[in-house]
């Protein structure tokens, strides 16, 4: 009686033994599977397209010489890990105060970096350089003078926050500060200011 009893409980134990091994190898397979390279590079890697609507605030010289209104800008983004993603934005926009003119030109690209990821909420910083082409129409010695056109080079950043609706639409809003260097004119003083944009956003992934 006694050895039938070891019996059934060693065949009992290598049943058990079998059936969670098979289990295992079942889960490590799975799981293999589904953080393969593949996988994993197609759900990392999407390009998106987009548009940012909002207020324009201008400083410096552009809120001398015009005034804070509604604008749309362009956005690019390239989701390349986890965390940081490629982000470009591109905008024009015309502020006028009576004969006075600022029109503000930008393409300024930027590393995106996600802060923390709350189901489908992600906060996020994003900053880095762009090339702008500000110009002012203005009062210099009681004449009303157009600048000359310069590309100048410039910084940027912002805080914002997206949520993604589903695997191809993102809403989200941003705060985006552009502060182009001075540009120096031949014959008038230079143009000095920066200018910051407070936008809701909406990009479609492909």
């Amino acid at each position: 009686m006694k050895n039938l009893s070891l019996s059934i409980i060693t065949l009992l134990t290598f049943s058990i033994c079998a059936y969670s091994g098979t289990a295992i190898e079942n889960i490590v397979d799975k799981n293999k599977n589904n953080s393969s390279p593949s996988f994993v590079s197609s759900y990392l890697k999407g390009h998106s397209f987009g548009i940012g609507l909002g207020q324009t605030f201008l400083h410096g010289d552009f809120s001398e010489n015009g005034q804070n209104s509604i604008t749309v800008d362009a956005y690019y983004e390239y989701k390349a890990s986890y965390s940081f993603d490629l982000l470009i934005n591109g905008h024009f926009s015309g502020h006028k105060m009576g004969e006075k003119e600022s029109n503000l030109t930008g393409i300024a690209a930027g590393i995106k970096g996600k802060i923390m990821n709350f189901d489908a909420f992600t906060p996020f910083f994003v900053g880095g350089l762009g090339f702008y082409l500000p110009t002012v129409t203005r009062s210099v010695n009681n004449v009303i003078t157009e600048s000359d056109s310069k590309v100048t080079f410039g910084t940027h950043f912002g805080l914002g926050a997206d949520l993604e609706l589903n695997q191809n639409y993102t809403v989200g809003l941003i705060a985006h500060v552009h502060n182009p260097f001075d540009v120096e004119q031949e014959l008038l003083p230079e143009i000095e200011g920066f200018y910051y944009k407070l936008l809701f956003t909406l990009l479609y992934k492909f």
